[in-house]
C-alpha cells in the first residue's frame, strides 16, 4: 500500500489518529521514531525554522516544495502538508500541486484566505470568495496525477463571517471535488459535533499552541470520532524552548558540565540519523563494486589510508 493509500485509510478509520506537526527531516524521523503514524507540515513551523520569523505568508511554493520534499525523503510515514491559499490563482495552484505530489507529500491542505496568507489564530485574515476558491479547488483536482493524493479544502471563514457560513462553505469545497473540507478555528466540542453532523466528511481536528486557549484534548477529540487530530506546532515549540533553555543555561554557566545533562547521547543520535545503516550500505555498495571489477580482471584504484579515513570521500 502506497502513503497515500494508507493516509485515506487512516481518515477513514476515524480513530483520532494524532498528527504532530515538524519542522524539518530530523524532527519528522523523531515524530516517526516516536510512533506516529502520520505528520504534518505546515508554515507556521517553516516560516519559523526557514526565516526565524512568524507566519505572515513570505515564503514561496518553491522554497516549501523543497522543504516538505526534505521532510518526506526521511520518513517512511504519510506526510500532510499546509500549501496555503495554493500561492496565487488556479495556475500557481496547479503547479504547487505538480510540485508538493513531486516532493512526496500525501495530503496537501488549501486554504481561502486572500493573499497573502498568514496563520489561522493570527487577527488580520480575510477570505476570498466561493467562487474564487472552487475554481483552485477544480484546478488542484486536476492537477494532481496519483487518485490517492488528499486534497483538502480549508475555510478561515468561521472568526469573521460566522460558523454557517464554514460550514457552507465546506460543503460547496467537498462539492468541488476536496476529499476534505476543513473549517479552521472550529476547536469547541459543540461546534466540533455540529460541523461533524453537517459536513459530509470525516473531521480533521486541530489542537495548536498557536491558538492560545484550547477547549478540548486528544481523549475528547478521539471520543468524538474525529479522523485526525493535527499539533502543528508542537515540534516546533517543544524544540525551541530545549534550545533556548540549553543555550541561556550555557551562557550563564560558561560550563559544557552544566548542560550536558540535557543534551541527547551521541549514541542515541546516530540511531535517530541512522549512522550504522549508512556505513552498512556504503561497506555493501563497495564490496559490490569490487566484485564487479574483480569479475572482469579491471584495475582498481587502491585506496589510500586518507580514502579510507574520509569513507571513501577523497579531499
Amino acid at each position: 500500500m502506497s502513503l497515500r493509500a494508507e493516509y485515506r485509510k487512516l481518515i477513514r478509520e476515524r480513530a483520532g489518529h494524532v498528527m504532530p506537526g515538524v519542522y524539518d527531516a530530523l524532527s519528522a524521523r523523531i515524530a516517526e521514531r516516536a510512533g506516529f503514524k502520520l505528520i504534518g507540515g505546515g508554515g507556521f513551523a517553516a516560516i519559523g525554522t526557514m526565516l526565524g520569523g512568524a507566519d505572515m505568508g513570505q515564503s514561496n511554493m518553491r522554497d516549501y516544495a523543497d522543504h516538505y520534499g526534505r521532510i518526506c525523503a526521511a520518513v517512511n510515514v504519510p506526510v500532510s502538508v499546509d500549501a496555503d491559499t495554493g500561492f496565487g490563482d488556479v495556475h500557481n495552484v496547479t503547479q504547487m500541486v505538480r510540485s508538493f505530489e513531486t516532493a512526496g507529500v500525501s495530503g496537501i491542505m488549501i486554504g481561502d484566505q486572500s493573499f497573502p496568507n498568514r496563520c489561522g489564530y493570527l487577527p488580520g485574515k480575510d477570505v476570498i470568495s466561493v467562487e474564487e476558491m472552487i475554481a483552485k479547488i477544480r484546478a488542484a483536482v486536476a492537477a494532481r496525477r496519483d487518485p490517492d493524493l488528499v486534497i483538502i479544502a480549508r475555510t478561515d471563514s468561521r472568526s469573521d463571517l460566522g460558523l454557517d457560513e464554514a460550514i457552507l462553505r465546506c460543503k460547496l469545497y467537498l462539492e468541488a471535488g476536496a476529499d476534505l473540507a476543513k473549517p479552521q478555528g472550529v476547536d469547541r466540542p459543540e461546534e466540533i459535533a455540529r460541523c461533524m453532523e453537517e459536513i459530509p466528511c470525516e473531521f480533521a481536528a486541530t489542537l495548536s499552541q498557536a491558538a492560545r486557549q484550547r477547549f478540548t484534548d486528544i481523549a475528547e477529540l478521539k471520543a468524538q470520532g474525529v479522523a485526525t487530530i493535527s499539533m502543528p506546532s508542537i515540534s516546533l515549540f517543544a524544540a525551541a524552548h530545549a534550545v533556548d533553555a540549553t543555550l541561556r543555561s550555557l551562557a550563564t554557566a560558561g560550563s559544557l558540565s552544566s548542560v550536558e545533562g540535557e543534551l541527547m547521547q551521541l549514541d542515541d543520535y546516530n540511531e535517530l540519523v541512522d549512522l550504522n545503516g549508512m556505513i552498512a550500505n556504503e561497506i555493501t555498495f563497495r564490496e559490490e563494486a569490487a566484485r564487479l571489477v574483480q569479475r572482469h580482471g579491471a584495475h582498481s584504484t587502491p585506496k589510500t589510508s586518507e580514502t579510507i579515513e574520509m569513507g571513501g570521500n577523497v579531499r
